[in-house]
């Protein structure tokens, strides 16, 4: 296990909550977008997106490592994929809108901010908790170095 793991663990979590944020982010900005992609000829309201990470430990090096008899089992986090929820959209009623359909309905984006909220802050919070973790690394690092002094 190299001195610069836990390092490496914290940092590839920092990159899947920044990749998750922005996730977010696009959801709340499109939250009235009715006009998020076009499906057979007709406008479809935008659909919420979400990340879905997995550990490293997948990889050959990983495999390797244990082969070989390496004690560490500390692997990150990584960002497999970004999908979309199928949850149906919300029809509203608005009949001066432009994409309203015969009756008078509009379908709007099946986002939910107050969601979108929790999963901001439970993001923001893992966020930092690992800068704080990698932060106590590095001090403990410089603290080792003052050893030789």
């Amino acid at each position: 296990m190299s001195i610069f793991q836990s390092i490496n663990t914290s940092a590839s979590a920092l990159t899947a909550q920044r990749v998750r944020m922005d996730v977010i982010s696009s959801n709340m900005a499109n939250m009235d977008t009715t006009r998020g992609e076009m499906v057979d000829g007709e406008w479809q309201p935008y659909r919420r997106k979400m990340v879905v990470t997995q550990p490293q430990g997948n990889q050959f090096s990983s495999f390797l490592n244990k082969a070989m008899g390496s004690s560490s089992t500390v692997d990150g986090v990584k960002v497999t994929e970004i999908v979309e929820d199928d949850t149906p959209f919300e029809l509203i009623y608005d009949p001066d809108h432009p994409d309203a359909n015969d009756e008078g309905y509009v379908a709007m984006p099946n986002v939910d901010p107050l969601k979108e909220m929790v999963d901001l802050i439970s993001s923001t919070r893992s966020y930092e908790a690992n800068v704080t973790a990698m932060n106590a690394t590095k001090g403990m690092l410089m603290k080792a170095l003052e050893i030789g002094k």
